[in-house]
């Protein structure tokens, strides 16, 4: 039974002219900011693949080496070292990154601290607010390091093996790009592999409890989502679809481990599984290995076989991932008889700490890379559910965060745990969406979490075994239930970008989810604004993270816009960048912000369906007008790793505003992946009125449906080719019309829980003169939150004011 061949994706041994040596001593210049630095007291040097590091053959860069009695100087471009050629040490051994990122700290000595902005941590278990995080790349002092000293070999013919232990041994991995974070990313993902391309359909929602469902009650809730037009894509059945405590004698010790079917809850699991996919439905199944196998387990006989041990023994197989033989049988015995039933994938709930019988070895590292490769054997597309596992581990999504405490504080730490992780590359994140035990009940919360859900790399609603905590959206009150539904819907709509996303993810090595100095690198506010994130290439968002005020019923979100004009997509209020500001925003809005030019793909209003296998006929465009700027639509047939350009079909979208004109496609690569004839809905954001309006197909003008709403025009192009282009032509796609601000300041003052005659004094002071009536305000009755709402709108933009 042979294990998942790991296939190097390319050379551990680096290009001989990159290197500089000595007996004890190996410097690797792998790009002009990334160096190895190894040192061996006994002269022992390792080429093979680590965990972390796959690949180390770059093609070599520009360096100069100028040696000294003093030791040695390395300089290239981005970096300059120092080495005294002995035992690393503080004063032996340094690192400047050159360009004077910082006046004082841009020097890294050997054994000191790397100040570094933060990458991600193994799991948010418990969580009720901030955690430590372990280290990333990229700092504000412009330097990272990765020890990769004790991470385990992998082996060419697909096994791993732990380092060989070597007293003082070290090899570490400096990232000198000073404030190019980006770059900084694109030089770790060469070095340790780049992030795959997820199936489209892990995009949608996935529907988690933890809960003992059975084969009718979830067939049921099946049925109520589809009613309510609620569209899902995964399916995750927690631990009791196996059997657990209440099945299992005590001899054999405790239940959350478990690979036999309960069959009081699942009769013919086939048959569940099979119902399923008919509806366009991926399923994983939860698993806690640790366990092993006891005797009571449906495939233990075979188990023993594969093992090669006694049948007419009770004993456990114990759980052991150093054991080559035993990890063949986990995967041959355990798992494919369940996937052939139709387990889409699986979710690897390891809970049981970092070691195993070899030092160094960490179960839940080896279950992620075997899992992940596994997954992909039979041609599929991999995906796993599980938690992180150090550096190297975003090669293995889609990541589990782990049970979080149900609080704002954990709501609000959330953004920023997920936006640095790209600094160690882990981009494709799943928390449990409204989160997962303790806590009491608010109906706030749970809509603000499932907000933040529908912007973040994966929406998992999840809750814990407790029959008061749920997610469906009808056991919540009016308004929080019908703002859920609109935000499921929502993020099934999204998934054409955030699949276009996916594929940048991968290709280009751009996370989904980036903080805003990966854009805005020398800017002190994308510093602290780390509740702040950049949402894909072409939006930026600030979640909601704090309750409503119960005055002024909104809710305040600082934020920092960076220059240019900025248009919320919930609002359509447009705002002047260049500054700080607290925005304002009800239960239903939050702020989702796009730059004059923003182009952004959408699903049609009317696709709910799950994102299963086929792109969809309806597809909307939203336009920001105002500035010129291109984008793409990346669209393929799910099969394969998604690496094959061939099976991609690219549709070029640009906004040209000198000449007055969008234009789409034409689609070029694999038109066969998209539907013959689509209809497409052009909707722009921001111009005033789309005057002198044409629109061609090919060179041919064509009949439209044009409607106007709260200044948003769409206009509807219906049977468009595979293949075709679409342009639309009107001045008013030149420049950003920022609105009255009056029709919004007298929905703010509707809604605020004050006096009647406050409300007429302040908004007519307000339709009389705006930026007049703010120093008006506090003595017309204006004060603390309801004043700074009051500026929001008024400010918002000189045009508008």
């Amino acid at each position: 039974m042979p294990l998942p061949r790991f296939r190097p994706t390319g050379h551990g041994s680096p290009e001989p002219a990159a290197v500089v040596a000595g007996a004890h001593y190996r410097i690797t210049v792998l790009t002009d900011g990334l160096l190895r630095l190894e040192y061996s007291p006994g002269g022992r040097f390792e080429d093979r693949p680590s965990a972390f590091a796959v690949h180390r053959r770059f093609p070599v860069p520009p360096f100069r080496v100028r040696r000294s009695e003093a030791g040695l100087e390395l300089f290239t471009d981005r970096i300059h070292l120092s080495y005294d050629e002995r035992e690393f040490s503080p004063s032996g051994l340094s690192v400047q990154v050159r360009g004077g990122v910082t006046n004082y700290h841009s020097v890294w000595r050997y054994g000191t601290p790397v100040p570094t902005l933060g990458g991600t941590a193994r799991t948010l278990d418990e969580a009720d607010g901030p955690i430590p995080l372990e280290p990333g790349i990229n700092s504000r002092e412009g330097f990272g390091v990765v020890d990769d000293s004790g991470s385990v070999l992998l082996t060419e013919d697909g096994w791993y093996v732990p380092r060989p232990r070597e007293e003082g041994a070290v090899d570490l991995y400096f990232f000198g790009y000073g404030h190019d974070h980006q770059e900084a990313l694109r030089a770790f993902y060469a070095l340790s592999g780049p992030q795959p391309v997820l199936p489209r359909y892990a995009l949608g929602n996935w529907w988690s409890r933890y809960h003992a469902y059975d084969e009718t009650e979830y067939r049921q809730l099946v049925q109520d989502f589809a009613e309510r037009r609620l569209p899902f894509s995964v399916l995750v059945v927690d631990m009791d679809w196996h059997l657990t405590d209440e099945h299992v004698e005590r001899h054999h010790g405790s239940g959350w481990t478990g690979y036999t079917w309960n069959r009081e809850l699942f009769p013919d699991p086939r048959r569940f599984l099979g119902w399923a996919h008919e509806r366009g439905y991926r399923v994983t199944l939860n698993l806690h290995p640790a366990d092993g196998v006891r005797s009571f387990e449906e495939p233990y006989p075979a188990m023993l076989e594969a093992l090669g041990r006694d049948p007419g023994t009770e004993e456990p197989v114990a759980f052991d991932v150093t054991d080559r033989q035993f990890l063949s049988a986990y995967f041959e015995v355990l798992h494919r008889g369940l996937e052939a039933e139709g387990v889409d994938f699986w979710w690897i709930d390891w809970q049981s700490g970092e070691h195993s019988r070899l030092p160094g070895v960490d179960p839940l590292w080896v279950l992620n890379h075997y899992h992940f490769l596994d997954s992909a054997s039979g041609g599929e597309r991999a995906l796993i559910l599980s938690r992180y596992a150090g550096p190297g581990s975003h090669r293995y999504p889609v990541g589990f965060s782990g049970d979080t405490v149900i609080s704002w504080a954990s709501l609000a730490f959330q953004p920023r745990f997920t936006a640095t992780a790209a600094n160690i590359g882990f981009g494709w994140w799943s928390h449990d969406i409204g989160g997962h035990i303790h806590g009491s009940r608010d109906d706030e919360l749970a809509t603000r979490w499932l907000q933040f859900g529908v912007f973040s790399p994966v929406l998992r609603l999840h809750s814990g075994d407790n029959d008061f905590i749920a997610k469906e959206p009808w056991r919540y009150r009016s308004p929080y239930a019908e703002i859920m539904e609109r935000g499921l819907r929502l993020r099934h709509r999204l998934v054409p970008y955030l699949h276009t996303a996916n594929r940048a993810a991968a290709v280009d090595g751009v996370p989904l989810v980036r903080p805003l100095y990966f854009e805005h690198p020398e800017a002190e506010q994308a510093y602290r604004y780390d509740h702040q994130y950049l949402f894909g290439p072409e939006l930026m968002v600030a979640p909601v993270t704090a309750s409503v005020d119960p005055v002024l019923t909104r809710a305040a979100v600082p934020v920092w816009l960076p220059e240019g004009s900025w248009t919320d997509l919930f609002t359509g209020t447009v705002y002047d960048g260049g500054r700080e500001l607290v925005l304002h925003r009800g239960l239903g809005e939050l702020p989702v912000l796009a730059r004059a030019g923003a182009i952004v793909p959408l699903a049609g209003a009317d696709r709910d369906a799950a994102p299963g296998p086929g792109n969809p006929a309806e597809l909307e465009v939203l336009v920001v007008a105002g500035a010129s700027h291109g984008a793409v639509l990346d669209e393929d047939d799910d099969a394969g790793d998604g690496r094959d350009p061939a099976r991609w079909a690219r549709t070029e979208l640009a906004l040209d505003v000198a000449a007055g004109e969008f234009s789409l496609g034409p689609a070029r690569g694999n038109l066969g992946c998209l539907p013959p004839a689509r209809t497409w809905t052009l909707t722009v954001l921001g111009a005033a009125e789309l005057t002198g309006l044409t629109v061609t197909v090919d060179g041919e003008d064509v009949p439209v449906s044009v409607v106007r709403r709260d200044r948003r025009t769409s206009v509807t192009v219906p049977d468009v080719p595979a293949g075709a282009q679409v342009v639309l032509r009107s001045p008013g796609l030149c420049g950003v019309s920022a609105p009255d601000p009056a029709p919004r300041v007298f929905d703010l003052l509707n809604d605020a829980q004050i006096g009647y005659d406050v409300k007429e004094r302040l908004y007519a002071a307000v339709r009389q003169d705006p930026v007049a009536a703010l120093g008006q305000a506090p003595a017309l009755g204006a004060e603390g939150p309801l004043l700074s709402a009051l500026a929001e709108l008024v400010l918002a933009s000189r045009d508008g004011a």
